[in-house]
């Protein structure tokens, strides 16, 4: 078993980070899609936080809310009690709240707060090579893309990015530390899949190109420079940011690349982050560019997105943003092991 890992001693689980689904030691029952499985999800995304009714009728019927939604709501939690039932979970896990449900879960009863805690635990220890461990086990809790069997537009529109965004940042802090461990040669293995998978996600490709330099391949780092040059430009019509023009510019004038530091890996989730390493982070990504001290521009890429949520300026891109490596399965992102078999089952 995995450094950090609690055993489960044959109590059921919930997983949200790959297909809704219970497990127990004698299988994994994947719900099929349909409104308690949309509920459940919706409770178990924010676990032991009151979600409001509003929000819970709006990721099951979106903005087709029937008059008897208040009614259906409360069937479909009686239905989901009923279900874990059969697996030996208290019907107390759902609590009804003075507007809304609460779902009450831990480290061993949901793969969310357990890859969370096993995060806690890497950024609390001091050696590298001990918190790469940890950070591999969490993310080996992953199966991309995730809830794919819950059919709910608000939910994979307001919840999904969210939860892949800490799959992104741990995969970032990952290979921050392969490389700072003069591991280029093994990151690159992941590296390529991964850059590749995610053609916006530029820290990824500064990571690519700079294990590819740092290697002696500065042909392969020039090509994959241009490779991600011309996606931002024919998807959002801007230029790579400034980490990425200036690694360029250091591998043409043949520069070494310089040994990497990783920066620590945030112990708070995110939307805890102070509002200092918050704009750390978006220069350090080259989103924000800071000039002159204490002033800061916005990059073209960022300003983009905006405008692209505001349903103007240059198009989003066409690819998911946190959708596997097309035919296959992201490097860093092993199928989940299990000794159950599995099945699916309806609410």
């Amino acid at each position: 078993m995995a450094e950090g890992i609690p055993e489960d001693g044959g109590q059921a689980r919930f997983t949200v980070l790959g297909l809704l689904a219970i497990a127990d030691s004698r299988e994994v029952a994947v719900l099929q899609p349909s409104k308690p499985a949309a509920l459940l999800a919706a409770l178990l995304v924010r676990p032991n936080t009151v979600v409001s009714v509003e929000r819970l009728q709006q990721v099951i019927w979106g903005t087709e809310t029937p008059g008897t939604a208040k009614a259906a709501l409360q069937t479909c939690v009686l239905r989901l009690r009923r279900l874990f039932g059969k697996y030996g979970i208290s019907g107390s896990t759902i609590e009804a709240v003075p507007g809304g449900y609460r779902m009450a879960a831990d480290e061993r009863t949901l793969d969310l707060l357990q890859f969370r805690a096993l995060l806690s635990r890497a950024a609390a220890t001091e050696d590298l090579a001990a918190e790469l461990e940890l950070l591999r086990s969490a993310l080996a809790l992953w199966q991309l893309p995730v809830l794919t069997n819950v059919n709910s537009e608000s939910l994979h529109r307001d919840d999904v990015p969210r939860l892949t965004e800490e799959w992104l940042r741990t995969a970032e802090r990952i290979f921050d530390i392969e490389l700072a461990l003069g591991r280029c040669r093994e990151a690159l293995a992941e590296l390529r899949p991964v850059a590749h998978a995610h053609p916006v996600h530029e820290r990824f490709w500064e990571q690519l190109i700079e294990a590819l330099h740092r290697t002696g391949r500065r042909a392969e780092a020039l090509a994959e420079y241009r490779r991600v040059k011309e996606h931002l430009l024919d998807e959002l019509g801007v230029d790579p940011g400034p980490a990425l023009r200036r690694l360029e510019l250091a591998i043409l004038r043949g520069e070494s690349a310089p040994e990497p530091a990783p920066a620590a890996l945030p112990a708070a989730l995110p939307g805890a982050a102070s509002g200092a390493r918050v704009l750390e982070s978006l220069v350090q990504a080259g989103l924000l560019e800071e000039v002159p001290p204490g002033r800061y521009r916005i990059h073209e890429l960022l300003r983009a997105f905006t405008l692209a949520a505001a349903g103007s300026g240059p198009r989003a891109p066409t690819d998911h943003p946190v959708a596997p490596y097309p035919g296959s399965t992201p490097a860093l992102q092993p199928p989940r092991q299990t000794a159950a078999p599995l099945r699916t089952t309806e609410v």
